[in-house]
């Protein structure tokens, strides 16, 4: 079986990794496309680097156009040149449905976009849109198929990879203490984003807010874990912060051992300060308390502000069908706001809990692996030849 996927930024990097494997474990695969190490971890040689494709919001992808719109071409080309037997799409609409719509327009081949669109959030129809390109959506949440069906599309919720992700335990968040010279400290973890762009706005934002939470409690040390493609950005940007920052750096690492590394910094946390995002969940699979905050450029916050649809962007939030997780997006993204509510959670974080285990109920968690599930929802939608 000829497989080509394609993933653009680091969450559907980890997407395309489960289901890499997945797909492993059940047939014989050739896997063609692009994505980042974890992909090429599970053998995929990736077409050019997938940090390239790693923009976000409208006046991030304009001085971008031009080169993305060459990559979008030649990646058409190259799946009409391998006539897979699917193309998987993960997430990045931007890139992905255009990849596949020139696809469809030269080809029969049957495609599969993993993520479904946030129409339930804004931009609706975005969803008719994409079944023209689009034959099977694996959605991430429980409440999105009948969104994609009524579009005419097939669907399959299955869960988010995140409730299969390892958990440290006692002994691993000791480990992790006595690696970094933490004894009892009380450590705060901050995750300022994966993309360029976001980590290089949202740093003083997130620097001015910490420097009055540790003016509050200059006991804490801060944690901070990076991916490659931002971690000499988070160095340079978090230098002269307080709280004597612990960059977490995954560079010329396993990615089992730093992945190892961060859920331990996960478990050791006493509460995160974290971009809006899938890290979210990343954090209720650790049961850590948080806050997120998320601002983008101008241009973006006016027309994205104009077409959101729900009253929170937070996934716990949205999951567990509460609001208990603090968040400020856009203009409400301010230090004199964050710091204190980010204090309130440290003070008081047992709020959040039954928040976080019910989120990870929902996802999946303690059933079959979501990767293994998308595998599976894959394969049996396939034409029998």
């Amino acid at each position: 079986m000829k497989v080509f996927v394609i993933a653009g930024e680091a969450s559907g990097d980890k997407l395309g990794a489960a289901l890499m494997a997945g797909l492993s474990s059940l047939t014989e695969v050739e896997f063609l496309g692009v994505g980042g190490p974890l992909m090429r971890d599970q053998g995929l040689d990736s077409l050019f680097p997938m940090d390239e494709l790693s923009v976000m919001g409208i006046a991030e992808i304009l001085p971008k156009y031009r080169q993305l719109m060459r990559r979008i071409n030649q990646t058409a080309a190259a799946v009409l040149a391998a006539q897979p037997d699917v193309l998987i799409t993960i997430d990045s609409p931007d890139f992905c449905l255009r990849v596949a719509r020139r696809v469809k327009a030269q080809s029969a081949i049957r495609t599969v976009h993993y993520v479904a669109p946030t129409v339930w959030a804004w931009r609706s129809g975005r969803a008719a849109k994409m079944a023209k390109v689009i034959d099977h959506v694996l959605a991430l949440f429980p409440f999105e198929p009948p969104y994609m069906q009524a579009a005419g599309m097939a669907c399959d919720f299955v869960g988010h990879p995140v409730v299969a992700e390892p958990v440290a335990d006692a002994a691993g968040a000791q480990a992790f203490r006595a690696e970094h010279g933490l004894g009892d400290t009380p450590v705060l973890l901050v995750l300022p984003g994966s993309r360029r762009g976001e980590v290089t706005r949202m740093t003083p934002v997130f620097g001015a807010a910490l420097q009055k939470i540790l003016t509050a409690r200059p006991d804490l040390r801060l944690v901070i874990p990076t991916t490659g493609n931002v971690t000499e950005l988070v160095q340079a940007a978090v230098r002269d912060w307080p709280g004597a920052p612990i960059v977490l750096d995954p560079r010329g690492r396993a990615s089992d051992d730093y992945k190892r590394e961060k859920a331990q910094a996960f478990a050791v946390a006493e509460a995160a300060l974290a971009t809006s995002g899938t890290v979210s969940l990343e954090l209720a699979a650790n049961d850590t308390p948080m806050v997120i905050a998320y601002d983008m450029s101008w241009m973006s916050r006016q027309v994205i502000s104009r077409m959101l649809k729900v009253d929170t962007v937070t996934l716990v939030n949205l999951v567990s069908e509460t609001r208990v997780v603090p968040e400020f997006i856009g203009e409400k993204c301010r230090p004199e706001a964050i710091a204190p509510a980010l204090l309130q959670v440290l003070d008081d974080p047992q709020a959040q809990h039954a928040a976080m285990r019910l989120t990870m109920e929902r996802l999946g968690r303690g059933g079959e692996a979501p990767g293994l599930r998308a595998a599976k929802a894959v394969l049996d939608r396939l034409p029998r030849g």
